[in-house]
């Protein structure tokens, strides 16, 4: 892999998949990330590619090579981090204007044997609060 292109962030997509299996391997910074890098390839444990292959999707184990390698594995670490970085849970309140609803008005007895309970208009509130769950990443 050229340093150039490791700059500008255009690495061969397998290539980036290759940094980002061996992170998930062993979630480790970098001296160590390259020691696990040399270990996949040696094994052929990702996809079976060799470091011979691994050269080939631009994905060098030299000593020219490692600025590069180094870069690129630094921006998938940020990126891998950023993925697992913890939340917490901000509970708001929905503030959207309920209908007006007004009550049809009730008939009025005549005869006190007739009469019923008075409805109480308090009996009609309702405690169903629309919440909504928001992810805020911590620090926040």
């Amino acid at each position: 892999m050229d340093s150039r292109t490791a700059a500008k962030g255009t690495a061969d997509p397998d290539a980036v998949e290759f940094v980002r299996f061996c992170y998930r391997r062993r979630r480790v910074g970098w001296p160590e990330l390259y020691d696990e890098m040399c270990a996949v390839a040696a094994r052929g444990l990702f996809r079976g590619y060799s470091a011979d292959d691994l050269a080939g999707l631009g994905i060098g184990f030299s000593l020219f090579d490692m600025p590069a390698l180094a870069g690129l594995s630094n921006r998938i670490v940020a990126e891998e981090q950023a993925l697992r970085r913890p939340v917490a849970v901000m509970i708001t309140v929905d503030v959207t204007p309920a209908p007006d609803v007004t009550p049809a008005p009730e008939p009025i007895a005549t005869h006190e044997s007739t009469m019923q309970p008075s409805h109480d208009s308090r009996d009609d509130r309702t405690f169903d609060v629309p919440v909504h769950l928001t992810l805020v990443p911590t620090g926040a």
